[in-house]
């Protein structure tokens, strides 16, 4: 099987009552399991170090990350901040660094988590300490020189922090569709498409076919990061997009296709989910998994 998983069970973390349901990962993880879709190709990731983390984040932040330390620049947050919860966010960006790691040799790796998009170098924001997304940019541009990377972001809500972090780089493509009248204050993506409220499935994947097939002819990138979030779902708690089931499954069988015919290695986040039913938000990131292996194997 080509397609690798990243998980640890680090994952985990106690937030207390949240509408971030943290036990999607494990539960993700576990039907995975039983389905016999993840077996030997399932890798364990390893923290993210300080290095990595100074790659993207000021060091003033890094150390309130590192230590958990309530300052200014992490009550931004929309989270509580403990050891393990900081424990569980550095695993995260490790899978995401190995999920990139991983696609470039496989074609194809999901992290089973991650994309914690709104994160700043200087500042959390939303749900977000450290931005894996950035963070993972920045490790493959150290390690393949020239490299072209899109970052696809398909979750509910703009990917405010990575617009605002490769604003000036060249060398990355931001494109983000989201609702437009929702969290966060908006930043320039390379490329934004601002949905109204009470978009569904035939206007959404409308986009879609236009835009993913337009920047893998123009921009021409060597790697692509696509952040799946299940949030545009019409029964998740946050936004106000009406996505069906079935029409984000056909949103990632198109992102996967477009990566295969043009020889794109790609990584996947799951990124967002906030269903009403948690069983829902599940099942969407199950079937982004099984997108991916039905496209690469």
């Amino acid at each position: 099987m080509t397609t690798a998983f990243v998980y640890s069970e680090g994952y985990y973390a106690d937030i207390g009552a949240h509408v971030f349901p943290v036990k999607k990962y494990r539960l993700v993880y576990q039907q995975l399991r039983a389905r016999g879709i993840i077996h030997y190709n399932v890798v364990e990731p390893e923290p993210a170090s300080e290095t990595d983390l100074l790659l993207v984040h000021d060091p003033d932040y890094v150390r309130d990350l590192i230590e958990a330390c309530s300052t200014e620049r992490t009550f931004s947050s929309e989270l509580p901040i403990s050891k393990e919860i900081m424990h569980a966010f550095l695993l995260v960006a490790g899978g995401t660094i190995r999920a990139c790691e991983e696609a470039l040799q496989r074609d194809c790796a999901v992290n089973l988590a991650g994309g914690f998009h709104h994160a700043f170098p200087d500042h959390a924001e939303g749900f977000c300490y450290v931005n894996d997304m950035a963070v993972a940019v920045r490790r493959v541009q150290n390690q393949r020189k020239d490299i072209r990377i899109a970052i696809i972001d398909c979750d509910l809500h703009q990917g405010n922090g990575t617009a605002f972090i490769f604003k000036d780089d060249e060398s990355v493509y931001t494109f983000s569709i989201h609702q437009r009248d929702l969290y966060p204050p908006k930043q320039d993506s390379s490329w934004d498409i601002h949905l109204k409220n009470g978009v569904g499935d035939d206007e959404y994947l409308g986009h879609l076919e236009r835009a993913v097939p337009a920047i893998m002819e123009k921009f021409k990138p060597d790697f692509l990061l696509y952040q799946a979030g299940a949030d545009p779902y019409e029964g998740d708690q946050l936004g106000d997009l009406k996505l069906t089931i079935e029409g984000l499954k056909k949103r990632d069988e198109l992102v996967f296709s477009e990566c295969k015919r043009h020889g794109v290695p790609v990584a996947v986040l799951l990124g967002g989910g906030y269903a009403s039913n948690t069983d829902d938000t599940v099942t969407i990131h199950i079937n982004t998994c099984v997108a991916a292996v039905e496209c690469f194997g």
